[in-house]
């Protein structure tokens, strides 16, 4: 991910994901409520147990005797009567509890993960330049993934502690406030050991949150390139390499492990005074007569019950605090500002005749020399513009800023006379067709990758778009045809085939304004013939920009204009341009083997 800038202090990230998930309070409130009711009845076996003794002990005289039920077998009976009642409600509402917490762990992650890929996929390319796809990877499954644990358990647990401890606290000082205050004892300082943990732990898990974003980017990076590792016999640097990602994660989850791992040890050694503190000065006044040998039994029941559970406090906080870090990660990208924004003027690419105007368009990437001053350039509607150059003259930056990938810092792109700033974005990319040097497939079918985009296209129109790119007779020959499945990326099938059916895509969706940008520098002769034909049949009323180092590949348009240093230095038609002996001229005599000695 890039650097994280300096900005107003945040509040904590359980009140930030609070705010973000407002619509599920209700639920949230009902899961509480059955957790409480829950514990609430858990804790009932240890008073019915104390009243077990006291029937015993004192028989008519017992507390449930003062009720009403004076025979001894009959008030066990009662006895025996309120416990099935009591275990059939915990059972009842423990359910509730489970059933309601994790189906809302699981709808909460499903949300923010749906929530965080819509919103990257509305962030601008630059975005995409800073970061790294396996950090962004991270936080839409791992980080989501650390929150989904949290609310699966360890949401319940803290609530059911902190009810267990208001509970019995009540409980302890109506029955025996004076043996109250030593089973309180270590509740102070469980509590501040609790926040101080929390404190310390917290920058500790957002180091490890960013070490497997880290993590995660080189795996990612290594697997998309693993043909180019496997060629130059890098396999065991590659392993050494995430080798150190790996050490660098393992390290700082040690970091947060030695300190985690310390909490519940301490902890239990300031329960343990607590429970002897009760179990002895208690028992002393149960021999003295000052308390109720009932009583006695419920209080010491109690101790354990209310002490012990504070022992996987250490394990919950663990679990919350790394919740918490991953927390931030997504709430931090979901808050990333989106900074190209669709205008609200609609445009109907039916109604759109496809003039295109840069006027006085400046445009730099960050950090780096402007690429365009000034620039001036019209596309009349239903030409064909060819656009050559060298490396970095600007010419896929013309696409970058037509497409809003990105917006000029001065200067403004008009198409049929309206400023694309003001368009909607996604009527804007839907008059536009891209077929790019790099040809993307989709895992899938053929036909799924021809349509997409087209979702609703019929069968005919798809198979129609596969001929005019010239695409049909090798997909006829595939083993399933229009279903046989591509692989990732189109592994399966040849650069060639895969820009042909990129070019059918673009086709079916039947553009006003269509653009190639390189799409022949990766493909053989036969294939560049092939597509030149498929160029021919799609020019047909609609806008071409057609970008190529191949100057074959744009010879036919009805103008070509030579970039340099982000400048318009030569436009014409080809034979104009041949005529003019300047830089096309030298261009073409080196592609096409004249006079190559002289340019050498």
């Amino acid at each position: 991910m890039g650097e994280q800038q300096v900005g107003p202090k945040r509040s904590h990230p359980l009140l930030r994901l609070l705010a973000h998930g407002r619509a599920h309070r209700r639920r949230l409130r009902l899961a509480a409520g059955c957790s409480v009711l829950n514990k609430l009845f858990d804790l009932a076996p240890p008073a019915l147990i104390g009243a077990a003794i006291d029937v015993v002990v004192q028989q008519q005289d017992s507390l449930i005797a003062r009720l009403g039920v004076t025979d001894v077998i009959d008030q066990l009976v009662v006895l025996a009567v309120v416990t099935v009642i009591i275990w059939a409600l915990e059972s009842i509402f423990e359910y509730l509890q489970q059933w309601l917490w994790r189906n809302l762990a699981q709808t909460i992650q499903h949300e923010l993960r749906l929530d965080a890929y819509a919103h990257i996929q509305n962030l601008e390319m630059a975005y995409f330049h800073e970061s790294s796809t396996g950090g962004l990877m991270a936080i839409l499954n791992d980080d989501i993934n650390q929150l989904e644990r949290f609310l699966d358990s360890g949401a319940d647990d803290l609530i059911q502690v902190s009810a267990t401890a208001i509970v019995i606290s009540t409980t302890f000082f109506v029955l025996a406030p004076g043996v109250a205050w030593m089973a309180m004892l270590p509740i102070p300082v469980i509590v501040w050991g609790s926040f101080r943990f929390q404190r310390l732990l917290a920058p500790r898990y957002a180091v490890v949150r960013e070490r497997v974003g880290s993590l995660n980017g080189q795996l990612a990076n290594n697997l998309s390139g693993i043909a180019t590792i496997k060629s130059f016999a890098t396999e065991a640097y590659e392993v050494e390499r995430v080798g150190e990602q790996s050490e660098a994660y393992r390290a700082s989850n040690k970091h947060a492990i030695a300190l985690s791992s310390a909490f519940s040890p301490l902890i239990r050694m300031a329960i343990v005074v607590g429970f002897t503190a009760t179990l002895v000065y208690g028992g002393y006044l149960a021999i003295e007569g000052e308390l109720a040998v009932g009583t006695y039994s419920v209080l010491v029941f109690l101790t354990q019950r209310l002490l012990w559970p504070l022992t996987r406090l250490g394990q919950t906080f663990d679990l919350f605090q790394r919740a918490m870090a991953s927390t931030n990660r997504v709430l931090d990208l979901l808050e990333t500002p989106v900074r190209i924004l669709g205008g609200e003027q609609r445009l109907d690419p039916k109604d759109v005749k496809g003039e295109i105007r840069f006027e006085a368009v400046s445009f730099n990437y960050a950090g780096r020399d402007p690429v365009l001053e000034g620039f001036d350039l019209t596309v009349e509607a239903g030409s064909s513009i060819g656009i050559v150059g060298a490396t970095g003259s600007g010419k896929t930056t013309l696409i970058n800023l037509l497409l809003r990938f990105f917006d000029p810092q001065q200067g403004k792109i008009t198409i049929d006379g309206a400023d694309i700033a003001h368009v909607a974005l996604e009527d804007l990319r839907r008059t536009i067709g891209l077929v790019s040097q790099q040809a993307y497939l989709f895992s899938g079918s053929v036909r799924a990758n021809i349509v997409y985009g087209s979702f609703d296209a019929a069968d005919e129109a798809m198979i129609s778009a596969a001929k005019t790119a010239d695409a049909h007779p090798f997909i006829a020959k595939l083993p399933e045809g229009y279903d046989t499945l591509v692989g990732e990326r189109g592994e399966t099938l040849s650069g060639g085939q895969k820009q042909r059916i990129s070019i059918a895509r673009a086709v079916l969706k039947d553009p006003p304004i269509l653009i190639l940008d390189e799409a022949t520098s990766a493909v053989d002769n036969e294939t560049e013939a092939a597509i030149q034909r498929s160029l021919e049949r799609i020019a047909h009323s609609r806008t071409m920009i057609i970008i190529a180092h191949r100057l074959s590949t744009v010879r036919n348009c009805d103008r070509i204009i030579v970039l340099e240093a982000g400048r318009i230095i030569e436009s014409g038609r080809h034979e104009e341009l041949l005529a003019a002996n300047g830089l096309y001229a030298r261009l073409w005599h080196v592609q096409t083997g004249r006079h190559v000695d002289e340019f050498a």
